[in-house]
């Protein structure tokens, strides 16, 4: 039988490859997982740390983002990490809850609902190295996400650089249909960050000029 020619028993062609795409959806482990795990070899300060299935190059959907910061890594940090404010400024967040926290604040243990892209999720934090790195994973049956956060010192402020890395039958919906949705929305993530973090450093700097008029 020529290798071009197909046959199906027992269910529709769209049935089974229905099946297949709900199968590969469930197909990366979660990070921890052996066959997932964080990478522990030394890696430079500018560059994202990936499990091992979401690395760049073996996403179904990938997405970079960066700005540069007028403000010290410890002040975006403290942006960054304040959760249940996000949905008040970011338009891509919405019902943040931080399980078990009486501050909203993200720490090394935490676990958060959120709905993003239309979608509700949980998210467990993976890394958490303040004030220079922060990830967590995302999942659902139809799709998983690791999303990775790296602030770089730099002569006047800080590098801030954000990727999402995604496996799942709806990332490749997603990069078929909506490619530029999720860059843009992580676009102005950055940018309600960028703004933030440089008022409270401006507020901060003069404070201690006041301070030291006196």
């Amino acid at each position: 039988m020529p290798s071009s020619v197909s046959v199906v028993r027992g269910g529709s062609v769209l049935g089974i490859a229905g099946a297949g795409l709900l199968a590969a959806c469930a197909s990366v482990p979660p990070v921890g997982d052996a066959r997932n795990a964080l990478s522990s070899a030394p890696i430079p300060a500018d560059q994202i740390r990936w499990p091992e299935r979401y690395r760049p190059e073996d996403a179904r959907f990938f997405v970079h983002n960066e700005i540069e910061i007028a403000a010290p890594p410890k002040v975006v940090w403290d942006v960054l990490i304040e959760a249940e404010t996000w949905p008040q400024w970011y338009e891509g967040a919405f019902d943040v809850d931080v399980r078990d926290s009486a501050t909203g604040r993200l720490d090394a243990n935490s676990v958060f609902t959120w709905k993003t892209m239309g979608l509700r999720f949980e998210s467990t934090i993976t890394e958490f190295e303040p004030p220079v790195r922060l990830s967590w994973e995302s999942r659902r049956r139809t799709i998983q996400g690791y999303h990775a956060w790296l602030l770089v010192p730099t002569a006047t402020g800080t590098r801030f650089i954000t990727d999402e890395s995604q496996h799942g039958v709806l990332a490749g919906l997603q990069k078929v249909f909506i490619p530029t949705k999720l860059k843009r929305l992580h676009d102005v993530w950055l940018e309600h960050i960028k703004a933030r973090a440089e008022a409270r450093a401006a507020m901060a700097r003069a404070a201690e000029a006041h301070a030291g008029e006196r």
